[in-house]
């Protein structure tokens, strides 16, 4: 019997991945064990495999197509198997449980990529408005002046967001204006830049022959490249926006004095060549931050709390999300438990989980469950900045770079010094709260205890044994 391969869930928050690759083609064969595809979500990359041996029958998605978890995504069965008989046959009975496949008697087959690029030789019609869509679905329509399909993939022919989006995929890119007229019909090509259909475009569409549109060799404007959102991207583009949407956002910032913090640094790097291998030559300063952020956290719990509805969850153990720069977007692993371990264990952490990070090896559960973030520009040059909240949490921190500030002498250091000013170097912090849960005064005496540690980190060390 044929094996319905789908998208398998990574963790409980996933609701869709993002295929990346496909790493074999329709009549391939294949082992239970071999990888066809690679998939990525927010978070991470992972490769899916086939779950039978067989021969690949029908894949149903192409690279770079949003699956939602749980859906079907390819075929592996027998030669001369009728893939569509056993999709069906399996689709309506129970559910299945194995390596990568769990199917829903409500699930219902993909169209494929060709199904959903079909379109009239004449323009872009708009068919008869369908009597269930959900509410996701509308909206986008609506705002992309978009006619809809007949019938969805979702439950029951139910019009669900990837339609429309499937549907997207085979219209002219349309400029405001044109947008602004509401759906209909539209011609397969427009006037406007980059072949854009403009208002104009529909005003006239039907009235007069479609002619391609003419476009001068040396447009003014130059070359202009259009790249769709997607993968990481998108979603990290996704939730800044839902980040922003759903809290009150307000930042402080402030600057720790940095003189014994630089000067522990240096003699932690010279250490190796006094004391052997320590591992205290590797501990970075973004390391020493975490550390101190670990221990100052603790006395705010209010900082360390997570926002959801009108319920707040304060935690006593703080989960330090950090964020990491990798060339697929932007990721934040989590150091769990930051609080209990010691400035080695931090260090050590930090760098196993960014490698992971990089290489697209970390595990969901690295990637989830943080009570507090930071984030560090400050290698850049930064000098302040404004960290958007890693929601439901209610504070993020950012780091700035280190700068030297004028900084007024005692009475008896002017006398000696016959001056009223020395420059010391100093670190900035942005510190982004949620409004709606602390208030700023609560978030000043936070960061000002942060700017103190900071400025005597080696008492830190020592205090935190």
């Amino acid at each position: 019997m044929a094996h319905i391969l789908i998208m398998p869930r990574q963790g409980n928050t996933v609701e869709s991945c993002i295929i990346t690759d496909w790493k074999v083609k329709e009549g391939d064969a294949v082992k239970a064990e071999t990888a066809v595809c690679e998939v990525e979500t927010d978070k991470a990359s992972f490769e899916v495999p086939a779950g039978a041996d067989g021969i690949v029958l029908k894949i149903f998605h192409e690279a770079g197509d949003d699956v939602p978890v749980l859906q079907p995504i390819a075929v592996i069965g027998a030669v001369g198997e009728d893939w569509e008989v056993a999709s069906r046959e399996q689709g309506t009975g129970n559910r299945e449980q194995g390596s990568g496949s769990e199917i829903s008697k409500h699930n219902e087959l993909p169209p494929t990529h060709s199904d959903r690029k079909q379109q009239p030789q004449d323009g872009f019609a708009a068919p008869p408005l369908p009597t269930t869509i959900s509410p996701r679905a509308r909206n986008l329509a609506e705002k992309e002046a978009l006619p809809l399909p007949v019938s969805g993939t979702g439950p029951g022919g139910r019009i669900i967001e990837r339609d429309v989006k499937a549907v997207m995929e085979t219209r002219p890119a349309l400029t405001a204006a044109a947008k602004a007229t509401g759906a209909g019909s539209v011609p397969n090509a427009g006037s406007g830049i980059g072949g854009r259909i403009t208002a104009a475009d529909r005003a006239s569409f039907g009235r007069q022959p479609q002619f391609p549109a003419l476009h001068s060799s040396f447009d003014s404007e130059g070359a202009i490249t259009e790249t769709p959102i997607k993968g990481i991207r998108k979603i990290i583009s996704d939730r800044m926006i839902k980040s922003l949407a759903e809290s009150a956002q307000f930042t402080l910032n402030a600057s720790a004095p940095v003189s014994r913090f630089m000067d522990l640094r240096s003699r932690m790097k010279a250490s190796e060549s006094l004391y052997g291998e320590t591992g205290l030559s590797k501990i970075t300063v973004n390391d020493l931050i975490l550390f101190a952020v670990s221990r100052v956290v603790p006395r705010f719990l209010y900082m360390n709390a997570h926002k959801i509805g009108d319920t707040i969850k304060t935690f006593e153990r703080v989960h330090l999300g950090y964020a990491v720069d990798t060339p697929k977007g932007l990721l934040v692993p989590v150091i769990h438990n930051a609080n209990l371990l010691s400035l080695a264990q931090i260090s050590a952490e930090a760098k196993r989980l960014a490698v992971a990070c990089m290489n697209g090896s970390a595990k969901p559960d690295e990637l989830s469950g943080s009570t507090f973030t930071v984030t560090n520009l400050g290698s850049l040059g930064i000098t302040s900045f404004t960290p958007v909240l890693n929601v439901p949490e209610v504070a993020i921190l950012g780091v700035c770079n280190i700068e030297m500030k004028p900084v007024a002498l005692s009475a008896a250091e002017t006398n000696e010094n016959n001056g009223g000013v020395r420059f010391q170097p100093h670190i900035g912090f942005s510190l982004t709260i949620n409004h709606q849960v602390v208030d700023g005064a609560p978030a000043a005496r936070f960061l000002k205890a942060l700017c103190e540690a900071v400025a005597d980190i080696d008492l830190l060390l020592l205090a935190a044994g």
